[in-house]
């Protein structure tokens, strides 16, 4: 912590005239490559790229080996997923072990490349080196001591004044009593996908604007001003990045940027806009599910972490990241890994059914301790208070695990008994808001629940009162379309009311089901619309209203 705090200040120090967009402060555009302003000489040298390094080294990283542009990385990491693609057609598929909605499919997964950069810059006579000799050095402290044959050489007037106020490093590399300290000539070594992106940061280190908006050249930028801890420069591409168009492969792209931990809150602001967008897209998670099958784990974990995702329920989520692993890691301990350290956490058990929780329990992909752990903790929740579930769903710190999503089937509570009959008893819980948004003819259906090994659920409606003169608030209970045999229910529906916040039972009846019925009230308060909705309403208690249905069968019949 104490180290991110002295990084931070040291860039404020370094830094101080940037505000906004660009530099903000002063521009010193007139001194760059100016002999008469300047105090030492940049000697860049430039090589090629070598693409089998890329299998071994991460753009951004501290160590030293040649290294292209962000670009050339993004294309690299598409041909590893092509790769991968092929490796996982060539390999057995491990059995489905989750009744899922999502159809199975092989898809592409993003690997860690761990590509390396080395120091940045293009062709003017080279210099001649303290020796007497006018060839391209070869041993250079920032060359990585690497044998690379030079293919030009590129010699810039500085000012080491201004490059040390704008950058750490170059503070450093002026400062550490190394050769480059001393001499007035300092070299750095870059490969020829790296030049025109050093450029552009040295022009911006002057006067703090950038001549392209390209995205991929910008992309090169913000490559080079991290590699350099050039924060201003970093924030400013941020920005140009984050007003352009965005799609899925550009938002993927900043997500997974090799920006190094010190230099995060720079793109923050780029990295927020790309979680945004794509939660937005597949907000509709049903409608887009194929496609998000192909999407990788920064992308998923942006999409899931959404409270305004668009599902059926939170099983239905818990079920497509089963099989989202299963398709994307199909070894088994990898894939029980991501699992255990990136996907469950994005799960709200605490909204699943029994019925799914106790599957949770029996999956193998799971470590089966942080199962344990998860549906316990979601079970506690289901047994508190509500005034308490609704404390940990507004908390800052937990409501990532407790607060619902724009869920299409609504979760409820459900106490289940076995003797004398096969009895339960549903919970339904509905916010003032989503009753007025189901006037004039809506309808909300709650998870399914099950009785006897029959799946029924709750039904909620507006709908006109049986002589059609005026509107009202029903509830009905269905059974579910499933196999033939038909089931004889005592039902019960009853609802808190004020000022006692006791349940009052409304409506007893007896039916017997079959595969796809449903029965209940029109009226379940009979009272209008209007008044049900009215700000005095006896049914509201801090804005929900309670409903309960008690199931009782009697005696099942084929």
């Amino acid at each position: 912590m104490a180290g991110s705090e002295a990084a931070a200040a040291q860039e404020a120090e370094m830094d101080p005239d940037f505000s906004g967009g660009g530099g903000g402060g002063p521009s010193f555009e007139f001194a760059f490559n100016s002999v008469n302003f300047s105090d030492r000489v940049l000697r860049i040298e430039v090589v090629a790229g070598d693409d089998d390094d890329d299998d071994d080294h991460a753009p951004g990283s501290s160590r030293d080996g040649g290294a292209g542009s962000l670009s050339d990385w993004a294309r690299h990491r598409k041909r590893r997923r092509e790769e991968l693609l092929k490796e996982k057609e060539s390999e057995a598929v491990m059995p489905d072990q989750i009744n899922c909605k999502v159809e199975p499919e092989e898809c592409d997964a993003y690997e860690e490349n761990q590509e390396e950069p080395v120091a940045m810059m293009d062709d003017s006579p080279p210099s001649v080196g303290p020796d007497g000799d006018d060839g391209p050095s070869m041993d250079s402290p920032w060359s990585g001591g690497v044998s690379t044959p030079v293919l030009r050489v590129k010699n810039i007037y500085i000012s080491s004044a201004i490059l040390a106020a704008k950058s750490p490093f170059f503070f450093k590399l002026f400062s550490n009593g190394m050769k480059e300290s001393d001499e007035r000539q300092a070299t750095l070594r870059i490969t020829d996908s790296e030049e025109n992106a050093l450029m552009e940061l040295l022009s911006f280190m002057y006067s703090g604007k950038l001549t392209s908006t390209d995205p991929t050249l910008l992309l090169d930028i913000l490559m080079a001003a991290d590699k350099f801890e050039v924060v201003s420069c970093m924030r400013y591409c941020s920005q140009l990045l984050t007003s352009l168009t965005m799609t899925t492969e550009s938002a993927l792209l900043y997500l997974d940027l090799p920006c190094s931990i010190s230099m995060a809150a720079a793109v923050q602001p780029l990295t927020d806009a790309a979680k945004e967008y794509l939660s937005n897209k597949y907000k509709d998670l049903t409608k887009f599910q194929d496609e998000v099958m192909n999407i990788p784990l920064a992308g998923i974990e942006a999409i899931l972490s959404s409270n305004d995702l668009q599902v059926a329920s939170e099983d239905a989520i818990y079920d497509f990241l089963i099989r989202w692993a299963r398709a994307q890691y199909p070894k088994s301990e990898e894939r029980r890994e991501i699992l255990s350290s990136r996907l469950l956490p994005l799960v709200r058990f605490s909204h699943m059914t029994c019925r799914k929780l106790r599957k949770v329990l029996i999956c193998t992909d799971l470590d089966h301790e942080q199962a344990t752990k998860c549906v316990t903790e979601a079970l506690l929740y289901k047994a508190d208070a509500p005034h308490r579930q609704r404390a940990l769903a507004a908390d800052v710190t937990t409501c990532r695990k407790f607060a619902e999503r724009a869920y299409k089937y609504r979760p409820l509570k459900v106490v289940e008994f076995d003797r004398p009959y096969p009895q339960c008893i549903a919970y339904l819980d509905l916010k003032r808001e989503e009753c007025s948004r189901l006037f004039p003819s809506g309808r909300m259906y709650s998870q399914a629940f099950h009785l006897a090994g029959q799946g029924f659920f709750l039904s909620a409606h507006c709908n006109m009162e049986q002589q059609s003169t005026f509107y009202c608030f029903g509830l009905f209970l269905g059974m579910q379309e499933k196999g033939s045999m038909s089931v004889t229910v005592d039902y019960e529906f009853a609802a808190r009311t004020r000022p006692s916040g006791e349940f009052v039972s409304k409506y007893k009846g007896n039916y017997t089901f079959t595969g796809g019925k449903a029965v209940g009230y029109r009226n379940l308060f009979a009272i209008p619309w209007s008044t049900f909705m009215a700000d005095d309403s006896l049914f509201f208690l801090d804005g929900v209203l309670h409903l309960r249905a008690e199931l009782t069968i009697k005696q099942p019949t084929v």
